[in-house]
């Protein structure tokens, strides 16, 4: 049986140097929970990222 990774939430932010923190201590902190964070920088404009919230 296949596991399907969702998309439950997308936005754009200001990125800074320490946001990778934040998202790596959300993903240690929540995966028991079926929960995975993911962090981009945005193409287009280089000072925002676009961070998303999984359910695996």
């Amino acid at each position: 049986m296949e596991k399907k990774i969702e998309v439950l939430a997308t936005t754009r932010v200001q990125y800074t140097n320490d946001l990778y923190k934040v998202v790596d201590s959300l993903n240690r902190t929540l995966k028991k929970q079926d929960l995975m964070f993911g962090l981009a920088l945005d193409e287009k404009e280089k000072d925002k990222a676009i961070f998303t919230i999984y359910r695996t």
